[in-house]
């Protein structure tokens, strides 16, 4: 003699399987450990002096590494000094990452 199961509510029953499935999910990336943060890199800076004629541009390549994107370097040039292209003047003082 079999019993066959009903299902009254299709939300009720949905949200369960939902359910399952999201805590079989966080239990595997806790047992796999999936959730361990990465220790932050330590970045090294050093001080450049901004010459007359100097541009971003110019003090990224001088600086950042040969392999990465010029685009990119700048890009962390103005997000670490919290600067603009043409706030860059002749005197100031820039920290620049050293790779």
């Amino acid at each position: 003699m079999t019993h066959r199961y009903r299902i009254s509510s299709r939300i009720r029953f949905t949200l369960f399987v939902v359910l399952v499935i999201l805590l079989i999910t966080t239990c595997a990336n806790f047992a796999l450990g999936l959730n361990t943060a990465n220790s932050a890199t330590y970045i090294e800076y050093t001080q450049v002096e901004v010459m007359s004629g100097d541009t971003l541009w110019s003090i990224a390549e001088t600086y950042m590494d040969d392999d990465s994107d010029i685009r990119r370097s700048v890009y962390e040039l103005c997000k670490i000094n919290d600067i603009t292209a043409s706030q860059l003047q002749a005197g100031m003082t820039l920290l620049v990452p050293v790779n």
